[in-house]
């Protein structure tokens, strides 16, 4: 008896996006980190044993992509995530221990909240990702920060200003890289499963560069109020301004981060991390274009699997 067996007459026979093919999700949940030949051959997923390692890692990776860039001469564009976070620690630890500048970087955060019509949360609300960016990376950089200038947030005014900003700065010859998380309906940025059923084809998905206002899934809403808002779903906003696929698959590189475990053998994004690998390229899952881009996806050890009911 399992979800397959007893979900026809539930409550979610209808709840989960309708490209999910929940069966084939199931196949992926057994198959740990093993190798699929749709990855890029220079995708490599890095297993952490702890929290610490996991923060260290992807904070030591962000830091020493911006200082080749600095010492080859070139401007950098980095898509920036709020979630995960421990890593801006670390990341700005090692650009000041080894007094790197960060005049040379450029950086575009991947989402906001906001309301249906895309009006954003005050810069200096905790909630908002511009402030949570301020506070966890840039200030800590203090002389060698990137300037504010070059630091872009996904504002109603500025989100339609990123493509633009990005293609003027890769003909420069920046390099474009990708740092993200992956939600628990494996989004990348808050691009959502369900919007897959607005476009005619693939083509079409992996063009788009952005929304305004987009409307959030359930499954997100309650992600981000465990891991955001203290399980508060009441202080959630229900929709948010977002990057797209037409942006952030640009990528040259990109350093991704899954840490979503919850402590005493809990979590909630072990699946969601072995669809990201297995599922292979499908618009309904965003994170399963990942493994397609060269980069390194660091991922606490325990979200591999097997994900099956413990009893300690």
């Amino acid at each position: 008896m399992d979800f397959l067996s007893t979900v026809k007459g539930s409550d979610l026979e209808n709840y989960f996006p309708k490209g999910w093919d929940m069966k084939r999700i199931d196949e992926c949940c057994e198959k740990g980190v093993a190798r699929e030949a749709f990855w890029n051959d220079d995708f490599t997923p890095i297993a952490c044993e702890s929290l610490s390692d996991f923060d260290t890692f992807m904070g030591h990776e962000i830091a020493n992509t911006i200082r080749k860039a600095r010492e080859a001469g070139e401007k950098l564009a980095m898509i920036l995530p709020v979630g995960p976070m421990g890593m801006y620690k670390w990341a700005s630890f090692f650009l000041k221990e080894w007094n790197v500048k960060c005049d040379h970087v450029y950086t575009f955060n991947m989402d906001e909240w906001s309301d249906i019509d895309g009006n954003n949360l005050p810069s200096d609300n905790p909630a908002s990702f511009e402030y949570s960016m301020k506070q966890a990376f840039f200030d800590k950089l203090g002389e060698n920060t990137v300037p504010p200038a070059q630091r872009n947030f996904a504002t109603k005014a500025n989100l339609p200003t990123y493509p633009e900003k990005i293609a003027a700065l890769k003909a420069e010859g920046a390099k474009l890289v990708l740092v993200y998380g992956i939600g628990r309906a494996c989004h990348i940025a808050f691009w959502e499963p369900t919007f897959a059923e607005d476009y005619a084809t693939e083509a079409e998905w992996k063009a788009a560069p952005y929304r305004i206002g987009a409307k959030l899934t359930p499954m997100t809403i309650e992600q981000n109020a465990i891991t955001s808002f203290k399980s508060r779903t009441t202080l959630v906003p229900c929709f948010a301004n977002t990057m797209g696929p037409g942006l952030m698959f640009q990528a040259d590189y990109a350093i991704g981060g899954a840490d979503g475990t919850l402590g005493r053998g809990m979590g909630w994004q072990g699946m969601s991390f072995l669809i990201t690998l297995h599922y292979g390229p499908n618009t309904s899952f965003t994170s399963s274009y990942i493994p397609t881009l060269p980069g390194k996806l660091f991922y606490l050890k325990e979200l591999a699997g097997p994900l099956t009911p413990e009893c300690n």
